[in-house]
């Protein structure tokens, strides 16, 4: 039994990264074709038949997003409507019935709202984390779609993946694929994630912070680092990032690729990552809801080691590109229009 804390008893600058129950969640169920109204309960246990294909057959998907205090006390959604739309499209790659993208970004905002006492205070670099998530119910024994489904979200605190600001992080190349060629890699499905524990526990087991996926087809092309995506810097100052069906498309990674180009004046290339051409980045870096950005201080393959920048210190163009997106993310920087949210 875990004991209920309360927002007035929490270190915001050590909250780290896990589950803290805030007491109130959002529910929303599917039945006989349609949805039905939402509710915030206060409940965090769930309820469903043990012949849920979730559990048996994996049907469920989710998204990660977070809500930002800003210096004037106000909240910000960061492109919430990015989260509704990748959300609808893993739903239909599964067939799950999409939860509406305008009831969705209404959901995010009344979950929010709801427990604005957990949003860390500005200048703490923390953050109140949102997991949307829609699963397949009812008593479904054949292999086959739900014809049932829960949509739900919980929220939780966070505290700043990095205390003390950026830090490089050493990787290695994995021998597992994460998805197949023409599988569920773009979807935001947990048997993607499920599929790369062994690798995960692998490259930690040997020192490493996370593993990075190769192309399953190929095994010659950069495709995810861990559950995030992919970047490099050439020395000319053009961000190129991996392109491939099998590649969660990121909100992250698309936001970034705005900012280099539109705020820092930078070319970019989306397009193949080839192992052996990894030697012309200055810089790398993996980047997701999570960290934002992780700078890659290197990356080991096999015998061969290779070093972005520095192991120890973050280069000039990752500090700037992640200080220009959290920037507006804290709502300190100017959003280009329809980025931010107010709840």
């Amino acid at each position: 039994m875990t004991t209920q804390v309360t927002p007035d008893q929490l270190d915001w600058d050590n909250i780290g990264f896990r589950y803290i129950d805030t007491g109130q969640s959002y529910r929303a169920y599917y039945k006989n074709g349609k949805w039905g109204e939402g509710e915030i309960v206060t409940d965090k246990m769930i309820t469903i038949s043990e012949a849920s294909p979730a559990i048996h057959y994996g049907q469920q998907c989710f998204e990660g997003m977070k809500a930002y205090r800003t210096k004037d006390g106000s909240i910000n959604l960061f492109r919430p409507d990015q989260n509704a739309k990748r959300m609808v499209q893993s739903a239909r790659k599964i067939h799950l019935p999409p939860f509406p993208e305008d009831s969705f970004i209404e959901a995010v905002k009344e979950i929010v709202h709801a427990n604005e006492a957990w949003i860390p205070p500005y200048g703490s670099g923390a953050t109140l984390y949102i997991r949307p998530y829609l699963i397949g119910i009812g008593d479904i024994l054949g292999v086959k779609p739900a014809d049932e489904a829960l949509f739900g979200i919980y929220v939780t605190p966070v505290g700043a993946y990095f205390k003390g600001g950026l830090q490089p992080a050493r990787f290695m190349i994995s021998k597992y694929d994460r998805a197949a060629p023409k599988g569920t890699g773009a979807a935001k499905v947990g048997g993607n994630y499920a599929a790369s524990f062994d690798a995960e526990v692998e490259a930690k087991a040997n020192g490493f912070a996370d593993a990075i996926f190769l192309d399953p087809a190929t095994h010659t092309k950069i495709e995810e680092v861990g559950s995030a995506n992919f970047f490099g810097i050439r020395e000319d100052n053009t961000f190129v990032t991996p392109q491939s069906p099998s590649i969660l498309p990121s909100i992250t990674k698309y936001s970034l690729i705005y900012i280099a180009e539109h705020r820092l004046g930078m070319k970019v290339e989306e397009g193949d990552v080839y192992v052996k051409d990894l030697d012309q980045f200055k810089e790398a870096g993996a980047m997701g809801t999570a960290a934002v950005i992780t700078p890659v201080g290197s990356i080991t393959n096999g015998d061969e080691k290779l070093i972005f920048h520095s192991e120890t210190e973050v280069g000039p163009v990752t500090q700037a590109l992640y200080d220009e997106l959290t920037g507006i993310q804290f709502g300190d920087k100017e959003a280009p229009e329809g980025w931010i949210q107010k709840v």
